[in-house]
């Protein structure tokens, strides 16, 4: 299965191509204003407002045959003790090699932040070599999850 944190996700029509090609359930979890999908293989689910509600749902259900794409280090991280595959938007993959040092970043990024209001926002925008490097970057993690399963 594939679980998408699905606020703020710019690749959500990347993710529905691929897991209908590959057969596969996908789940778009948002807390609402995301348009339903007449697409047969994917659930719209619309949590309540909370912090981290649409975060916990996917937490509790991912298992080591399935991939979550977020933006979100924290779930990431839970996903990726899961055993799943996980995916940022841009195509990087996080993995047990790698999600100490992004979560240890992302705190350090907060930080920053906190401690100068003037540093606010500053990422670069979504590019197509973005888009097409996660492309790339699903369909392998598709392989690898189908691999466990």
């Amino acid at each position: 299965m594939i679980y998408v944190d699905a606020d703020a996700c710019p690749v959500k029509d990347e993710v529905e191509r691929v897991g209908t090609r590959h057969k596969l359930r996908m789940f778009v979890v948002s807390n609402g204003g995301i348009r339903p999908s007449q697409n047969p293989y994917v659930e719209t689910v619309v949590v309540p407002d909370g912090p981290d509600v649409a975060d916990m749902w996917i937490a509790d259900r991912v298992g080591p045959a399935d991939v979550v794409i977020t933006g979100d280090i924290p779930l990431a991280a839970k996903c990726v003790e899961a055993g799943a595959q996980v995916l940022k938007h841009n195509g990087e993959t996080l993995t047990t090699a790698n999600i100490g040092n992004v979560l240890a970043t992302r705190d350090l990024m907060t930080d920053m932040r906190a401690a100068d209001p003037f540093r606010q926002g500053g990422g670069k925008p979504f590019s197509k070599a973005d888009r097409s490097r996660f492309l790339d970057a699903l369909e392998r993690a598709v392989r690898a999850a189908a691999q466990k399963g």
